[in-house]
């Protein structure tokens, strides 16, 4: 029999055509390693985030941006337990983080960046930091008595969060003070006897390291560069101590012959917080609450602000004549960090600077005719802003002292300047919208916490030289070193 071949139908041909191309397809992204675009988080995803125990646990979303947040201990948990697991933890290494100075913004991000270094060095021990507070006579002069932790936070909700995040490091507390350093750092498991075998004073024994000089060369980059080589440092610094002690003939450390490490002053700045992923830079400030009495004045402060905005009558917000897009609201007000007191330095932005700014923002944001909260360390400069704002806006300027009494009032007396600080840190957080200047640590660690406000875990980084619809900080964005812009990159919020 003959067989006689018989021509495609236009159907079937289509259907081959189609597979021709559906290969075709699959062959280029295998190549090429084509990605599909990420689509936006749903709501539920973005409530999983803030899970306190596990990614995986959907919670109610919490706004990271309060001075009260709950403390996101999962993507910690989740650092510590690599680092664990991977067997890169030093039994008897213990960093000491107390070389800290300045303001709120410089000790809380200090010791947010020794902590971040002591974990990846692999420390199996910290002692409670010590917070060096300033001169009470003169501001410029930041290098006085150590105080305790809890001079500033709150030391329970600290050794809580740690236990919970990183339970393979000991908290060990510091001395009362700077003349009973030998008696808190003999508390530490084994270093009395290291230092009675080694006839030396335990203050003796602890070895300063600057971090950039662990994990590879800077070639030659302004010392203010952040590291560039912290994915390397854990390593290099481990092998770096089992050098020093086989050189030296010493035993591996351990908690029968413990090392005690301090970072050098000034580290502050050094780890690019998004490093770790956004879920970390979000959480891991939270570690630091300020210290509840100090809270509980803010809270005041800000209900007072509220009672106020609201009982003042005005145009623009008020009136619905808001190019922010808030909408008409009462209660709302404007948080002002003026920063121009003693101790700034000559070249950061002047009071006219600050003042011109700060007012055309806030009329832009329509506060014409409303109130503002002042936080400033100068009684002198408050009249001067307060009367300026009076003149050209109608704007009616509080600070603290014009919203506490009685009680309250002889309590905020009794606090530090830097302490009366952190109760403007708080009350700014708060604010409907905020205006600060770069390069004040203070007012950058107060716009980049509020920013969390935005997206919470997944906030992706504050755009330097710019602002969000929340916040906005008048400054030079020129220079990355000059105009310290360096700082946006190493801020915990």
């Amino acid at each position: 029999m003959t067989m006689t071949s018989q021509r495609p139908s236009s159907r079937q041909a289509a259907v081959y055509a189609a597979c021709v191309i559906s290969l075709f397809v699959i062959w280029y992204h295998q190549l090429f390693g084509a990605v599909p675009r990420p689509s936006k988080p749903t709501a539920a995803e973005t409530s999983t985030a803030h899970s306190t125990s596990t990614p995986l646990t959907a919670t109610p979303a919490a706004d990271l941006s309060s001075a009260r947040a709950p403390f996101v201990s999962w993507p910690l948990r989740r650092l510590c337990t690599e680092q664990v697991e991977s067997g890169s933890v030093v039994p008897g290494l213990v960093f000491i983080c107390d070389d800290n100075s300045g303001g709120p913004g410089n000790i809380r991000n200090y010791i947010l960046t020794c902590l971040r270094y002591a974990i990846d060095a692999g420390a199996t021990g910290l002692q409670v930091p010590r917070i060096r507070a300033r001169s009470a006579t003169d501001k410029a002069n930041l290098f006085r008595e150590h105080r305790p932790f809890g001079y500033m936070f709150s030391e329970a909700h600290f050794r809580a969060a740690m236990r919970d995040a990183c339970p393979h490091i000991s908290l060990f507390a510091s001395a009362a003070a700077d003349d009973d350093e030998h008696a808190g750092l003999g508390a530490i498991p084994g270093v009395a006897a290291k230092a009675a075998r080694e006839k030396l004073p335990p203050e003796r024994m602890v070895r300063r390291i600057t971090p950039k000089n662990f994990g590879g060369s800077r070639a030659g980059c302004d010392s203010r560069d952040p590291n560039r080589h912290t994915d390397r440092f854990g390593h290099a610094f481990r092998e770096w101590m089992r050098d020093t002690a086989a050189g030296l003939g010493q035993a591996p450390t351990s908690w029968d012959n413990p090392a005690l490490v301090r970072l050098s002053w000034g580290v502050l700045w050094d780890w690019p917080v998004m490093r770790d992923g956004p879920e970390l830079a979000a959480t891991f400030g939270g570690l630091l609450r300020i210290r509840e009495d100090i809270l509980e004045l803010a809270d005041g402060v800000v209900q007072s602000m509220r009672e106020l905005a609201a009982s003042e009558s005005g145009t623009g917000r008020r009136d619905g004549n808001v190019e922010s897009g808030l909408g008409r609201s009462d209660g709302l007000f404007l948080g002002v960090h003026l920063r121009t007191e003693e101790d700034a330095l000559s070249q950061w932005p002047t009071y006219g600077n600050q003042s011109d700014g700060y007012l055309h923002q806030a009329d832009k944001q329509g506060f014409r005719g409303g109130v503002a909260y002042l936080a400033s360390g100068s009684e002198k400069e408050t009249r001067r802003f307060a009367q300026d704002a009076r003149a050209r806006l109608n704007l009616s300027v509080r600070s603290k002292y014009d919203l506490v009494q009685g009680q309250d009032l002889d309590k905020l007396k009794s606090l530090s300047w830097d302490q009366q600080a952190l109760v403007d840190f708080a009350v700014l957080l708060e604010s409907d919208y905020f205006v600060g200047v770069s390069p004040s640590s203070f007012s950058i660690n107060v716009a980049l916490k509020r920013h969390l406000r935005k997206e919470g875990l997944i906030t992706r980084p504050w755009k330097v030289g710019a602002s969000d619809d929340i916040s906005w900080l008048v400054g030079r964005y020129f220079s990355y070193w000059d105009d310290w812009l360096f700082m946006f990159d190493g801020m915990w919020p």
